[in-house]
């Protein structure tokens, strides 16, 4: 897969609808939807506008988002206890 001879067995790919529908099911605008994943609001239009396309850590959490949005809130916007790490 590494010199481009072999296509990886399985791969998800949002489309700009899917993340436009993720955020409209939330009933979040973008600057809402953008804060709750931690990404910037012009990242997010260039997703849902199709210039870019989430991958790695940001498709996961789309993926995470869209099934349990809770999960979401809960581990990025929750506060820090001291010490922890």
């Amino acid at each position: 897969m590494r010199r481009g001879e072999r296509k990886p067995s399985r791969s998800r790919q949002f489309k700009p609808t899917d993340v436009k529908a993720v955020r409209a099911e939330l009933g979040q605008s973008q600057a809402e939807f953008a804060l709750m994943i931690g990404v910037s609001v012009a990242t997010l239009r260039n997703w849902e506008q199709g210039r870019r396309v989430p991958d790695g850590p940001a498709l996961a959490l789309l993926q995470v988002a869209a099934h349990n949005p809770a999960a979401v809130v809960d581990a990025l916007h929750r506060p820090r206890r001291r010490g922890a790490a």
